[in-house]
């Protein structure tokens, strides 16, 4: 049986959890649940995606996210826009005052991020970033390999049922 310690998937979800933990108790006084900061960073590197692809992303049922995106609203943190090529779908936007609630979590994740890392040198904290940046392209690059031989498997299968 492998050793929960030395294994890649739960360190970086242990570590995971205790940084969002720590964020948290950073920003108690902001009034954000963690699942909205969640959504609020996310959009901030992505603005304009549509609701069901970030609920896809923030691995969450598209109601939740939905009634999430209501109180953002209600917040006046985020709008939604419909999508101009697909009427049935919407996307999302920050406003502007969205951006200094941002500007403190990003502060805030800074400290927590300083935290994480504070017996790391400066090399092994660069080198950290470029070997979680390889294994997420390599994760990537998985994926989408993967992706396109379940397309060929149904593929096939949908070949064999038409022949029969």
């Amino acid at each position: 049986m492998q050793n929960p310690d030395k294994s890649i998937g739960f360190l970086i979800h242990d570590v995971t959890r205790l940084m969002r933990r720590n964020l948290m108790r950073r920003a108690q006084d902001l009034d954000l649940s963690q699942a909205q900061w969640r959504a609020l960073a996310f959009l901030s590197r992505q603005e304009g995606v549509k609701q069901i692809t970030l609920a896809d992303t923030l691995e969450i049922q598209p109601i939740t996210l939905a009634r999430m995106i209501d109180r953002l609203e209600e917040l006046g943190l985020v709008i939604r826009r419909p999508d101009p090529e697909d009427r049935r779908a919407v996307r999302l936007y920050l406003t502007p005052e969205a951006q200094p609630l941002l500007d403190k979590m990003w502060e805030r994740a800074a400290q927590t991020h300083e935290d994480a890392q504070a017996d790391l040198t400066a090399a092994e904290r660069e080198q950290f970033i470029k070997t979680l940046q390889q294994m997420k392209q390599s994760l990537l690059a998985t994926e989408e390999r993967l992706g396109r031989e379940d397309l060929e498997l149904e593929e096939r299968i949908a070949n064999a049922a038409v022949r029969s």
